[in-house]
């Protein structure tokens, strides 16, 4: 089996403060059907804010320090079972007090010796007064 992030509906909705991202893991079967699955761990975390997608991606190709301010959300490691009905997500927790602006989802699996890393852009509008 190999896993993907994820559903473009995870990062095209704009999300507010107090919201939970659900990032949507794609599965494939594998091609070897007798062969042994590896254990497999799916992270994903989110991190910002940043003023705008050109500052997000100098922040991600820069070996600097976060900038001050800059928070991450995370989800819980996801292990799963290797079942090939197995839908998997991660659920990230936004902070009811985050501030807005575009935040960096960054997702890896790590199967076995091997590892993938993926990232996107997220929006988080501000919060919205009751």
């Amino acid at each position: 089996m190999t896993y993907t992030c994820c559903d473009s509906l995870d990062v095209d909705t704009v999300y507010r403060p107090g919201q939970q991202l659900t990032v949507h893991w794609t599965v494939k079967p594998g091609t070897d059907p007798a062969a042994k699955p590896l254990q497999v761990e799916l992270a994903a975390r989110l991190t910002g804010p940043y003023a705008g997608v050109d500052d997000l991606k100098d922040a991600a190709t820069s070996a600097a320090q976060p900038a001050a301010g800059v928070v991450t959300f995370e989800a819980p490691l996801v292990r799963p079972s290797g079942a090939s009905d197995e839908r998997p997500v991660s659920l990230i927790s936004i902070a009811e007090d985050a501030s807005p602006g575009y935040y960096n989802l960054i997702t890896s699996v790590q199967q076995g010796e091997e590892s993938a890393l993926g990232a996107s852009v997220v929006r988080v509008a501000p919060r919205t007064r009751a």
